[in-house]
Parts: structure tokens; C-alpha cells; sequence
């Protein structure tokens, strides 16, 4: 995270980054020599990396849960509908500027809601006699994101060519925007879902033996999986809601994490939480730096890293077959 403060289009020197960091922080030590440098990096820079940090953790761990939830190694809060619902919520209020409807309503606020709105509707679509079936969650999620993704592109066709822009931009994610006030409600609740869901470690890893298992250790499957949905659409449209729609994370670093420790979600869920913030920060690098002084949306760069790993893991997973 300090090298990704330091490098940027103005590259700072690591031991400025300290300091400046320290002295927001701690207090310590006197205020930089540059307030040119000293706002670069506090104001711009800090907030960015942090929040890069934080959508990379809630999604990479939302993907990890979802993949149990559903059983199914190949899901992500893309799979099951609500990165399309949270798209839809933004569009909305891009193209159309807070209709009568949405009179009030933020991007953030909205792609929230529509993420929200998603996840119930696969959690209702999923039930089969009071039940929720892993893969009956899987079909609900596909058919409610393509609803939500023709909805998108129908409102995309009524805009212009400026909203047509940001649209876009904010479809394939970042985080250029980031600013101090986002943190603490997007830190609060990724911290707690994430806390919280790897209270549920146990259980999870009675899931992932199997329902008649789960049921035979004591765990109440339908309610578990029913409380895993929500806290997974929750973390999801957060951090969907201040960063836009950025793919893969979810896919890929749930298995990386399960590769090199194992499935135990005790272990799992914060390694995954700490690998997914390195990964999206390192990726943000990237963005910032691969066409100075342009900056590629994170969504492309995810793409590019995460669909070859998609294919590794369909060729690796004989159960597919």
C-alpha cells in the first residue's frame, strides 16, 4: 500500500510517504515541506489505496462464501446477479440525473440498492419449497443478471454521448474517485461481514461436505445458506456501490487462497480478505501506471489476469466434467 502511495504521476520518495502518513495518522513529527506533496499524497492517493484495499478484500471474500454457498467453484457476485443489479442502480441515476423515482438518490446509494434488490430476487427465485437449492441459486443468478444487463443496455441507448462516457467508465470499475468521506461506512462494513462471516467457519466448512452432512453435525443448512446470501449481497453492494463493476476478483483469489492453505474457512476467509486488498492494489498500480498519464479501468486489467484463470480452472476441475 505505501508503494502504491509513492507511485503515481508525481512518483514520491518512500520515506516522504511515511512521514506524511505518520503525521495524519499519529501526529508525529512535523508537517511535510510541500503542501503540493503533502495533499498528493494525503488526499489523493491515501484514500485511493485504502479503498482499493477494501473492494478487493469484500469481494474476493463475498466470492469465497458464494462459492460454498452454491457449490459450485465457478461462482462470484457476478454469476449470481448482483455486480449486474448495482450496474443497473448506477445507470439510472447517470442517464436519467435522479428521476422522479430516484429524486435524491446518489450512484453509490443506488447501486447499493440495486445490488440489494438482485440478491433478493435470486434469493427468492432460488427456493424450491421453502428451500434454497445451490443450483437453482446458480440459474436464478444467470437469468436475473442477463434481466438486469438488458435493462442496463436499453437505458445505456437513451443516453448521451458525455453519460454514455461515465457509464462506461463506471461499468469497468475504479476507484480514482476515492476521497476520505467514502471510508468509514465501506471500512465498517467490510470489516464486520467479514469478521462476522468468519465466525461462521465451522459451519461453512460443514456446508462444504455436503448438505446431509451439515444436517447430521447440527447446522440448520436452508437457514445458514439463507444468512450467508444476504451478508454476501451486502459486502457486495457496498463495495460494487463506490468502486463500480470489477470482475474476476472474486473468481480468482478465493482458489489462489485455497491452493496454498487449504479449504478451512477459519484460515480461508481472512487470508482470502488479505489477498484480495494486495491483489486490487497492486492491480490499481497498474491501472495508474501501465499508459501515464491515462488510467485503464480496473475491470479491464481483472479481465485480462482473471479470464485465463477462469479457463486454468475449468480444465483443472474434473467434477465439471
Amino acid at each position: 500500500m505505501i508503494v502504491g502511495i509513492s507511485i503515481g504521476a508525481v512518483n514520491v520518495p518512500l520515506d516522504d510517504v511515511w512521514g506524511i502518513v505518520l503525521h495524519h495518522v499519529t501526529g508525529a513529527g512535523a508537517a511535510h515541506s510541500d503542501p503540493a506533496l503533502d495533499q498528493i499524497v494525503w488526499n489523493f492517493r491515501t484514500p485511493r489505496v485504502v479503498l482499493a484495499a477494501l473492494v478487493g478484500a469484500g469481494l474476493a471474500v463475498s466470492g469465497a462464501v458464494l462459492q460454498t454457498v452454491v457449490s459450485n467453484p465457478l461462482a462470484d457476485p457476478i454469476v449470481l446477479g448482483f455486480s449486474y443489479g448495482a450496474t443497473l442502480g448506477a445507470v439510472l441515476v447517470i442517464t436519467l440525473g435522479g428521476g422522479a423515482a430516484l429524486a435524491g438518490l446518489g450512484v453509490s446509494a443506488a447501486a447499493f440498492l440495486g445490488a440489494v434488490a438482485a440478491g433478493a430476487l435470486v434469493f427468492a427465485l432460488g427456493q424450491r419449497r421453502g428451500r434454497l437449492a445451490p443450483t437453482r441459486l446458480v440459474l436464478a443468478g444467470v437469468a436475473v443478471g442477463y434481466v438486469f444487463l438488458s435493462a442496463t443496455s436499453y437505458v445505456q441507448l437513451q443516453a448521451t454521448p458525455t453519460e454514455l462516457r461515465t457509464v462506461m467508465f463506471w461499468m469497468l470499475g475504479s476507484v480514482s474517485g476515492a476521497h476520505w468521506g467514502q471510508l468509514p461506512t465501506v471500512t465498517v462494513v467490510v470489516l464486520a461481514t467479514t469478521t462476522l462471516l468468519s465466525l461462521f467457519g465451522r459451519r461453512l466448512n460443514a456446508l462444504l461436505a455436503g448438505d446431509e452432512s451439515a444436517t447430521a453435525l447440527g447446522v440448520d443448512v436452508n437457514r445458514l445458506r439463507a444468512v450467508l446470501l444476504v451478508l454476501a449481497a451486502l459486502l457486495t453492494g457496498t463495495v460494487i456501490a463506490v468502486a463500480g463493476s470489477i470482475g474476476f476478483v472474486g473468481l480468482m483469489i478465493p482458489h489462489l487462497v485455497r491452493l496454498t492453505t487449504g479449504a478451512d474457512h477459519r484460515r480461508l476467509l481472512p487470508l482470502t480478505a488479505l489477498l484480495g486488498a494486495v491483489y486490487l492494489v497492486l492491480v490499481d498500480l497498474l491501472s495508474r501506471t501501465l499508459n501515464r498519464p491515462n488510467e485503464i479501468p480496473l475491470g479491464i486489467l481483472t479481465a485480462l489476469l482473471g479470464a485465463p484463470f477462469f479457463l486454468w480452472l475449468l480444465r483443472r476441475n474434473k467434477g465439471l466434467d
